[in-house]
């Protein structure tokens, strides 16, 4: 993966990329493979389910109620956190910005299991996409033009770790009206597809 950086701040170390910036002098980023990032695709919808299924047993006003304890309420927190895996998708595909920059309304989702059906078509696309995905396309660098300019699973794994802070905000939530989600762990995944099997 060695290539020239086009960031002064980042060096490369052997093959992995290192920064050094005003807040951290060194940060190691170890290269996540094709089946890591499929690995990491696989718990995020695992986890996303589970907090639909919670969210699913909320009544309507629960479940549209404003948060003054995080950015959004519920509704509009897992809607955004579909709206920033769907929008990366489709920016990550070089479709039009006019498909990625339309956000999506959490007014149009009136229940969890409406949301759930569209997470559902939006995690098969998903899914799809990323089985086109060799080693050579995730190490690629990517670059819209902007100043991040990264290998693409660096983007991948952006989308992964956006939506464990939403999903963190959603449990909280959740846990405030007396429906804490429990565990929602990567290893609480493991646990549970070793189990399914």
């Amino acid at each position: 993966m060695a290539r020239p950086s086009l960031d002064p701040a980042v060096r490369m170390i052997g093959d992995l990329p290192t920064w050094a910036g005003p807040s951290f002098s060194l940060v190691i980023v170890v290269r996540v493979d094709r089946d890591g990032v499929i690995a990491l695709f696989d718990y995020n919808y695992w986890a996303d389910r589970h907090l639909l299924d919670v969210a699913a047993k909320l009544t309507p006003a629960a479940w549209r109620a404003n948060s003054d304890v995080t950015t959004r309420g519920l509704r509009a927190t897992l809607v955004h956190a579909l709206d920033v895996e769907r929008s990366w998708r489709l920016r990550l595909q070089k479709r039009p910005k006019a498909e990625w920059d339309a956000e999506l309304d959490p007014a149009s989702y009136d229940d969890p299991t409406t949301l759930a059906d569209e997470w559902r078509r939006d995690e098969a696309e998903m899914r799809a996409w990323l089985s086109t995905l060799d080693q050579v396309a995730l190490d690629a660098e990517w670059n819209d033009g902007g100043r991040d300019r990264f290998p693409l699973w660096f983007f991948l794994v952006h989308v992964i770790t956006h939506s464990q802070q939403q999903r963190s905000d959603a449990a909280i939530l959740l846990t405030r009206i007396g429906h804490s989600p429990g565990d929602i762990d990567f290893l609480n995944y493991v646990d549970s597809a070793s189990t399914a099997r």
